[in-house]
């Protein structure tokens, strides 16, 4: 046999395992890429954020509040008495924001913007984070004197961080560190005891 044709040979050789090299890196190269790729699609968890969460409000007594997660916020669902919500009418002197009126569009949905700022007079739904430096109010629905409130004190929230009070309808009142109410998120009652948070479409 020449050394043309034994050079022929190799080569072709050659060429024979370049393409099955090149072929199996291609396919490894494609394994390591799915799921590295894969790293980008929002997760489960990450979609569900989110998302508008269903609630069952049938439970909740007046004068209770029920405390969901949507967005990582909590969401504060209070079912007024009708003590409570006479209440509000009178307060407008008092507050910062009686009508919503300040930054509406991110706080306050239009059909909350009345004294109540809700759907159904009765039911309260808001974000339960300071518009000061986001900390959680707490609740202090009973009326009357009680530490760091004042002795005609309606029934509300408190912040215990920097003193901000709210009403039962989360406005601010005057004089306050925080400078906004309560956010109230978007929602809906899919029924008469089936909240809707995160969507507003029926609204």
């Amino acid at each position: 046999m020449s050394d043309a044709t034994l050079d022929q040979g190799f080569d072709k050789d050659r060429r024979t395992w370049i393409a099955i090299t090149c072929g199996a890196g291609a396919v490894g190269g494609a394994a390591v890429a799915v799921p590295f790729l894969s790293t980008f699609a929002p997760s489960e968890r990450a979609r569900a954020a989110g998302a508008p969460v269903q609630v069952d409000i049938g439970a909740i007594q007046p004068g209770e509040k029920l405390t969901v997660e949507w967005r990582g916020k909590p969401v504060w669902i209070v079912r007024r008495t009708k003590e409570q919500l006479a209440v509000l009418e009178k307060l407008d002197p008092q507050l910062a924001d009686p009508k919503s009126l300040r930054n509406p569009a991110d706080l306050t949905p239009a059909y909350a913007r009345n004294v109540h700022r809700s759907i159904k007079p009765e039911y309260f739904v808001g974000v339960g984070i300071c518009s000061h430096l986001g900390c959680s109010p707490s609740d202090k629905f009973t009326p009357g004197a009680q530490p760091s409130l004042p002795d005609d004190w309606a029934g509300g929230f408190f912040c215990p961080c920097h003193g901000s009070t709210f009403d039962m309808a989360g406005r601010v009142f005057k004089n306050k560190p925080a400078p906004d109410n309560l956010e109230v998120p978007p929602h809906m009652f899919v029924s008469d005891t089936t909240l809707l948070i995160g969507e507003d479409k029926k609204a």
